[in-house]
């Protein structure tokens, strides 16, 4: 199960995500993105992966894809940061941007 929380503040919006990130759920976020993406402002949107407890293959490719579209990923989990990290480094070969040029600090 994946738990999507969507909050919007004064400075962008944060997706909070809790749970699994694999099959079926990697298209509910998916969707949840592309109805994001379609109403959003400006300005930033960060997604929170701090209580994600696996990601799978399709997972990565949709937070690959969203890191590329302009969103910051963020997590202090080992194996998520390392998620994050190994995204980056495919984002910084493919000539996107990192998470600091992105925005997360």
């Amino acid at each position: 199960m994946l738990r999507i929380t969507v909050t919007t503040h004064p400075d962008g919006t944060t997706l909070a995500l809790e749970g699994r990130l694999a099959g079926p759920w990697v298209d509910e976020l998916r969707a949840s993105w592309r109805s994001l993406v379609a109403t959003r402002d400006a300005r930033p949107i960060r997604v929170d992966l701090d209580a994600v407890t696996f990601i799978d293959s399709g997972g990565k490719a949709l937070l690959w894809a969203m890191h590329e579209q302009g969103a910051a990923l963020v997590a202090s989990g080992c194996m998520t940061r390392a998620t994050i990290e190994e995204i980056e480094k495919k984002s910084r070969e493919r000539g996107g941007l990192t998470a600091a040029e992105n925005g997360d600090h």
